[in-house]
C-alpha cells in the first residue's frame, strides 16, 4: 500500500524506447550506460531463445539513435555487435514468443533499424553495414497491422486501449496525437515508452506538463530506467492478495486495500492500470482476492468475457490463455460456493471451464501459457484452480501435474525452465503441496524444495524476468507473496476445503 503503483524489474526494451524516444528525459547518459553493461557476449540483449529478439531490436535501435547525435566508439561497437545478432538470428527459423504487441514491435524496430543503417552520414566502424542487405523480418510476420495502426493515428481516430500500451510504435506521429489522452496520474497506455511518444522529441506538448512530471517521477523511482508497465497496483495487490489468502496466511481486510481494487472494478471488469482496457485475468484475480478478503463481489462483470471456448483475456484476443481461465475458474467457483444464491450459470461455467483446462493439459502433465515464459506458472494456476473447484473429477489431471512436477525437480532441490529460480520453486512446491500430499515422492521434493527455498531468500534477491509484457519482466513483490505462499504451505500444512465439490452435484 505504501507504494501504490506496484513494484516491477525494469525493462530493457522500454528502457532503450526512452534512450531512443526521449533523450531530454532525466539520467538519459546513465541509461545508455545501463544499456551498454548489459549487453551479452553474443551481442544480444534480455533472456534466452526467442525472448532477446524484442529487446535486442530495441536496444540496438536505440544505440543507433544515440550514435545519430554523437559518435562514440562504445557504441559503435555495441551496435556493430547487435547487429550481428540479429542478422543471425533472423537468418534461421526459429519460434517466436507470444508477447503482447510482438507483431507490431518487430517491424517497427527493423525499419527504424534499416532506416539508421542506410543514413550517409554511419560512423567508420559501420559502414560496411551500408552495403549489405537489409534485416529481414521472421518468417510469418509483416508490417500490416502496424500500418493500420499508423492509419488510425494519423487520421485522429480514437486508438483502441489495448493499442495505447505500445503507441510509440509509430513513431513520431504519435506526439500530441489527436486520439489520444493522457489519463491521471499522466500516463499513456499504462506506459513510460509510449508517454515519451506521446510527448514528442522534445518532451514539451503544449499544457501538458504534467504529463512530463509524471514520466520523470517514474523514472526517478526506478533508478533512472523504466519498466514495461507502470502503475499497475491492482495488479499488483490482486496476485498478492490472493496467493496469500489462498495459502492460509491472514491478510486483513483493510478499508484502503479493498478501495484500492474496487475503485476501477465496473461492470466491464477492471484493468490492470490505467490507460489498459479491462482484462478477464485481472478482473478474476481481483474478484477472488476480494471474496477471499470476506468481500464478495457480483463476478458478472466476466461475461464480457465469454466465448465459445471458454473466456478471453479481452474481447477480439487472439489465442487462449488457460491462466485466464484458470483465475476465472477460482473467481466463478469461489462465488457459487460461498453464494448459496448463485445462479445456475455460475455452476455451469465453472464445469465447463473445468473440462477446457483439462482438454489443454500436456501429455507430459503440464501446461504452457501466453502471460509466461515458465510452464511452472500455467501448471500452478490451472492445478489450484481443479483441485479448489472439482478435485474429484480432475483427480487424473492433478495426478499428472504432480507427477510432471516431480520429475523435473533439478538437483538442488529447484524447479525453473532454464536454471532453478525462487519463483517456479514456490509454484512447483505448491502443486506438490495441494495436489500430491498422498505421493511419497512428492513429500520429500517438497522437503527439498523447502531446503532450497530457505537458502536461496537469504541471497537472492531478484529472479529472473519470466512474465509476458513487451518484455519480458519479474514483479517483485507478487514473487515474494508466492515464496511466502509456498513456504506457508510446506510447513503449515493447512486443511484444505475443496470448495465446490457441489459443482458436480447441483442442477445446470
Amino acid at each position: 500500500m505504501r507504494e501504490p503503483a506496484g513494484q516491477m524489474s525494469p525493462s530493457t526494451y522500454e528502457t532503450a524506447r526512452l534512450v531512443s524516444l526521449a533523450p531530454w528525459l532525466t539520467g538519459h547518459d546513465e541509461r545508455v550506460r545501463y544499456l551498454l553493461r548489459n549487453q551479452r557476449l553474443d551481442g544480444g540483449w534480455g533472456p534466452p531463445e526467442g525472448y532477446a529478439l524484442v529487446p535486442t531490436l530495441s536496444a540496438t535501435e536505440a544505440l543507433l539513435a544515440v550514435l545519430s547525435r554523437s559518435p562514440g566508439d562504445m557504441l559503435v561497437d555495441a551496435v556493430d555487435r547487435g547487429l550481428m545478432w540479429l542478422r543471425s538470428w533472423l537468418a534461421t527459423t526459429r519460434p517466436i514468443p507470444d508477447t503482447p504487441a510482438i507483431d507490431l514491435i518487430v517491424p517497427a524496430l527493423t525499419n527504424a533499424i534499416n532506416e539508421h543503417v542506410t543514413c550517409s552520414d554511419m560512423p567508420r566502424g559501420l559502414v560496411h553495414w551500408q552495403a549489405g542487405p537489409r534485416l529481414p523480418l521472421p518468417p510469418g510476420m509483416d508490417d500490416k497491422r502496424l500500418d493500420v495502426v499508423r492509419g488510425i493515428i494519423a487520421a485522429g481516430a480514437p486508438v483502441p486501449d489495448k493499442l495505447l500500451h505500445a503507441l510509440e510504435v509509430v513513431g513520431d506521429i504519435a506526439q500530441d496525437a489527436v486520439g489520444v489522452q493522457p489519463l491521471p496520474p499522466g500516463v499513456i497506455g499504462a506506459s513510460p515508452a509510449a508517454t515519451a511518444a506521446w510527448l514528442g522529441a522534445a518532451g514539451e506538448a503544449d499544457g501538458h506538463g504534467w504529463v512530463r512530471a509524471y514520466l520523470e517521477s517514474v523514472i526517478q523511482r526506478h533508478d533512472g530506467l523504466a519498466p514495461c508497465a507502470t502503475p499497475l497496483g491492482v495488479f499488483e495487490r490482486a496476485w498478492v492478495v490472493g496467493s496469500l489468502a489462498r495459502a492460509g496466511i491472514a491478510v486483513p481486510a483493510v478499508s484502503g486495500l479493498v478501495d484500492s481494487l474496487t475503485a476501477d472494478l465496473t461492470s466491464a471488469g477492471t484493468p490492470a492500470g490505467p490507460g489498459l482496457p479491462p482484462d478477464a485475468d485481472t478482473t478474476s484475480v481481483t474478484l477472488y482476492a476480494l471474496a477471499r478478503l470476506g468481500v464478495p463481489t457480483d463476478p458478472s462483470s466476466l461475461w464480457g468475457f465469454e466465448t465459445d471456448a471458454g473466456f478471453c483475456t479481452w474481447p477480439g484476443e487472439d489465442g487462449f490463455s488457460v491462466t485466464t481461465n484458470a483465475h476465472v475458474l477460482d473467481a466463478l467457483s469461489q462465488h457459487a460456493a460461498t453464494q448459496s444464491d448463485a445462479a445456475p450459470r455460475y455452476r455451469s461455467a465453472a464445469r465447463r471451464l473445468v473440462g477446457a483446462l483439462q482438454a489443454c493439459q500436456l501429455p507430459d502433465g503440464s501446461w504452457q501459457d501466453r502471460w509466461h515464459a515458465s510452464p511452472y506458472y500455467a501448471t500452478v494456476c490451472c492445478t489450484l484452480a481443479l483441485a479448489d473447484a472439482a478435485p474429484s473429477a480432475a483427480a487424473e489431471s492433478l495426478a499428472r501435474a504432480v507427477h510432471w512436477v516431480v520429475a523435473t525437480q533439478q538437483h538442488d532441490g529447484s524447479w525453473g525452465r532454464w536454471n532453478g529460480s525462487l519463483e517456479e520453486t514456490a509454484y512447483a512446491m505448491q502443486i506438490l503441496a495441494v495436489a500430491g500430499r498422498e505421493l511419497p515422492a512428492a513429500g520429500s521434493a517438497l522437503s527439498r524444495g523447502l531446503s532450497y527455498l530457505d537458502r536461496a531468500s537469504a541471497i537472492q534477491q531478484e529472479g529472473p524476468a519470466l512474465w509476458h509484457d513487451k518484455d519480458l519482466y519479474h514483479p517483485t513483490k507478487i514473487v515474494r507473496a508466492a515464496v511466502l505462499a509456498a513456504q506457508h504451505l510446506a510447513t503449515e500444512i493447512p486443511l484444505r476445503a475443496k470448495v465446490n465439490d457441489d459443482l458436480w452435484t447441483c442442477p445446470t
